[in-house]
């Protein structure tokens, strides 16, 4: 399961946005996954609480969305939706496009809260 190391990687990316807003927790993270990006969002979902746990988004609420499928077409320059099995120009009907987004997997927003961010005791004890 992929989406276990996504997540290792989200809360890399989630404590140090955090960290460099001084933010001691974060409340809300929101994911756009495209739909030909390979992740599954349910098993992300699956996933999340247990990567999360005891780190800065331990409380945080997991929100994803939905990314469209957009292409453009090389034959007239439109760009318009497509469905992922048929990647064709919405306007002109050819099926020379390129992907201009739908694969991907993107953090859209965090909130945070003005809590400090916890510090590393580095003390000998």
């Amino acid at each position: 399961m992929h989406e276990y190391s996504i997540c290792s990687a989200l809360i890399q990316q989630v404590e140090g946005v955090a960290r460099a807003h001084g933010a001691g927790q974060v409340d809300r993270i929101e994911l756009s996954i495209g739909p030909l990006s390979g992740v599954d969002a349910a098993l992300l979902r699956r996933a999340w609480p247990l990567v999360a746990a005891g780190t800065v988004a331990d409380a945080a609420s997991l929100h994803i969305g939905a990314a469209p499928i957009t292409v453009k077409c090389t034959r007239c320059e439109a760009v318009s939706e497509a469905s992922a099995n048929r990647l064709l120009c919405a306007r002109c009907g050819d099926y020379r496009t390129r992907l201009v987004s739908g694969d991907e997997l993107m953090l859209t927003r965090l909130e945070l809260s003005a809590l400090p961010f916890p510090r590393e005791d580095r003390s000998c004890a």
